[in-house]
């Protein structure tokens, strides 16, 4: 598996791009900024096959349509409780675009399912908190995890927004910790790291990691 991150917006949301077969590429959170993105996507000679949504924030949302415009037909994933909210009213935020809802929006998956697009299989881990339709999807065989706004490099997303939750999130993140130390994770804003680094230099990670290990009384 191939990819690149694009910091997109005034957010600078990562929107990520990942690839075996350059003919169906899937692009992860156009959050803004779509002459960028094609532009990259044309340097490198891919052609997007899906659009995939971490979560339904206007700034990893806003250009998806733009995208789509610009690209084949194309089939748009995100996880149904975040599919109302995303194209409404209640999330707009200027200079960031109104997001029309895409004609070809799937928002059936379910946690444990599977997204499939141009050779790779990414599954669908919900992990709600930051928004109630959070996910994280997991590529198995390459080893990598993406996880939106859900984890950061030394942080976790913002529980504060409407539709947040922190105990939500405590459990979303208890799942998380389960996976293979060596998972390199892309989160939604800022830097990439690894995913056994966060359990043990993560305060929200090694809080919980601490919690498991403790002996039963």
């Amino acid at each position: 598996m191939k990819w690149f991150v694009l910091p997109v917006g005034q957010y600078e949301t990562n929107c990520v791009v990942v690839w075996n077969d350059p003919s169906k590429v899937w692009v992860i959170d156009p959050g803004a900024e779509c002459e960028k993105i094609m532009a990259r996507l044309k340097k490198e000679k891919l052609t997007a096959g899906a659009v995939v949504l971490t979560h339904g924030h206007f700034d990893h949302i806003s250009a998806v349509n733009a995208v789509l415009a610009e690209s084949p037909p194309s089939p748009v994933y995100m996880h149904q409780k975040d599919e109302e909210f995303a194209f409404s009213i209640l999330n707009r935020m200027p200079p960031y675009p109104e997001t029309r809802r895409p004609t070809t929006l799937n928002a059936a998956r379910q946690d444990g399912g599977v997204i499939i697009c141009g050779g790779l299989a990414a599954k669908v881990i919900h992990t709600p908190g930051h928004t109630p339709g959070s996910w994280s999807l997991l590529f198995v065989v390459d080893k990598v995890l993406l996880t939106g706004d859900t984890l950061f490099k030394g942080s976790i997303g913002r529980t504060d927004f409407p539709g947040g939750d922190m105990g939500a999130m405590k459990t979303s993140l208890q799942t998380l910790i389960q996976l293979p130390e060596e998972l390199r994770v892309i989160p939604g804003h800022g830097p990439e790291t690894i995913l056994g680094h966060e359990k043990k230099n993560n305060p929200y990670l090694r809080e919980l990691s601490c919690k498991q290990n403790e002996p039963e009384t």
